[in-house]
């Protein structure tokens, strides 16, 4: 049985961080009659709502994050997935249609200011890890063709293979991206500030509950944390 682990190198960098996965099998992740862009775009005008006119890098969904990345001595260029996404709409540009699936998961994101991604279960090869970079890993980005490793100690999502996702949900690697032939995912929602729990567990729940509406299948939640590390895929 594979599993999904968080390592103990990740704890004891972020001990009250908290991890929610959405197992989705049997889903069907081909274009639908639902035209997702309206519904992104419409998140995204609800994202700019909530920050506001506190500056993006000051709004704390986003500067919360930009200290994790301080943690692990991340690059100054490379930010949290869901700064870049908001930064997007920030800047007047579409976000546009990708898949239902990611469509998906980035009007979640988007909704509630959280870090959100998604791999194709299928393409990961063993366990899944949240943990430190040794720095060898074979990564290949998205859309890329040559191997860009991570650093030493950066936090990555890995598993027997390589690298799935740099500076923990910075880049995703090309050979786990979701595509329309998707039929196995794990989605994958990250929180590190306490006090949006109930947030983080509503959006988590609410992302489960589009997969369905949306894709069919069945969908499995769990939820880790410093307590319990693990779960399988």
């Amino acid at each position: 049985m594979r599993k999904f682990i968080v390592e103990d190198d990740f704890w004891k960098l972020f001990p009250k961080a908290q991890i929610g996965i959405i197992i989705a099998r049997d889903i069907n992740n081909h274009k639908n009659a639902v035209n997702y862009e309206p519904l992104i775009e419409k998140a995204g005008q609800e994202a700019l709502k909530q920050i506001g006119d506190i500056e993006l890098a000051k709004h704390p969904a986003i500067a919360v994050w930009r200290e994790a990345y301080k943690n692990f001595r991340a690059p100054k260029q490379n930010r949290s997935s869901i700064e870049a996404l908001i930064r997007r709409v920030y800047n007047g540009k579409s976000i546009g249609s990708i898949n239902p699936l990611v469509d998906i998961y980035n009007i979640i994101s988007l909704q509630y200011l959280l870090p959100c991604g998604g791999e194709d279960l299928e393409s990961v090869q063993g366990d899944m890890r949240l943990t430190a970079a040794s720095g060898d890993e074979l990564f290949v980005p998205l859309g890329q063709t040559e191997n860009d490793p991570p650093n030493p100690g950066e936090i990555i999502y890995r598993d027997d293979a390589g690298g799935i996702c740099r500076c923990w949900n910075w880049r995703e690697a090309d050979r786990t991206k979701l595509t329309e032939n998707t039929r196995e995912a794990i989605l994958v929602i990250e929180c590190i500030d306490g006090s949006r729990e109930a947030l983080f567990k509503e959006a988590v729940t609410s992302l489960a509950k589009l997969i369905q509406e949306h894709l069919g299948g069945e969908q499995k939640i769990r939820f880790l944390n410093n307590e319990m590390r693990e779960a399988c895929l």
